[in-house]
């Protein structure tokens, strides 16, 4: 089995990053591969996203990260959904202080998932809303990048911005990686500044990006307060078959 490991990464908050990484894990789940969903968030949102409490986990990313406990201590399985995660806590700030004083502290990740990456066909990371080291072990660790866009202004600068970054990490820690794709989210066509930002990002990055558009959509916001990804809460909505539709995109890029 080759895992694929991808990083969904957005320096901005509010992108739909972390609802992205919930739903296409279980999009991938729903055509019979195996899926892993790492926190790498201290937010813990694609933990409490799957209906976990955080405060309420005994062991978390965190301590894995730390050396405390194992990955398999860890990872838990969400038999409802047909993926495992492995959750982050608020305490996941404490690894992102403490990995700075360790030696090759960029490959931590990368040396942990490597033990586990033959079980599973997508290891999917949910990264902070920032650039710190959490993100750059998380590129580190990674064969590819999904950039989620929200067609707003700044949005551009943003993105070229954190191309420069992904860039920076090839030539550094991890030659192998690259863009897989961006994805425009939270889109409503009835905005003049969205259809104008979209026609940007087709003029400018228009073989990264991906086809499926992710619209704004009320059961996509709503399913993460009820603890699941919008595939279960509303298989018919416009939101759950645009992540379908962008699962299948992703599906066709396997090696």
């Amino acid at each position: 089995m080759i895992s694929n490991i991808l990083s969904v990464v957005n320096q901005k908050g509010g992108v739909g990053k972390t609802t992205t990484c919930i739903n296409l894990s279980a999009a991938l789940a729903k055509t019979k591969r195996k899926v892993l969903l790492v926190d790498l968030d201290p937010q813990s949102n694609a933990t409490k996203g799957c209906g976990l409490d955080p405060y309420s986990l005994d062991v978390s990313v965190n301590d894995v990260l730390l050396g405390r406990n194992d990955l398999s201590e860890a990872i838990i399985s969400l038999d409802n959904y047909g993926f495992n995660i492995l959750p982050a806590t608020p305490e996941l700030t404490e690894a992102e202080v403490k990995l700075l004083s360790l030696n090759e502290k960029e490959f931590t990740l990368r040396n942990l998932l490597n033990t586990i990456k033959k079980k599973y066909d997508y290891i999917i990371i949910d990264c902070p809303p920032s650039l710190n080291i959490l993100t750059v072990s998380s590129l580190t660790a990674s064969d590819g990048v999904l950039i989620p866009v929200q067609c707003e202004f700044f949005a551009l600068q943003g993105l070229s911005e954190l191309i420069t970054t992904i860039e920076t990490i090839k030539e550094s820690t991890n030659n192998n990686l690259s863009i897989k794709g961006i994805i425009r989210t939270m889109f409503d066509p009835r905005n003049n500044l969205a259809n104008d930002v979209s026609a940007q990002l087709i003029k400018f990055f228009k073989a990264k990006l991906f086809k499926t558009i992710i619209p704004r959509n009320i059961t996509v916001a709503e399913a993460p307060s009820h603890g699941m990804p919008v595939t279960e809460y509303d298989k018919h909505s416009k939101g759950s078959l645009s992540y379908l539709s962008l699962t299948g995109e992703i599906i066709k890029q396997e090696k």
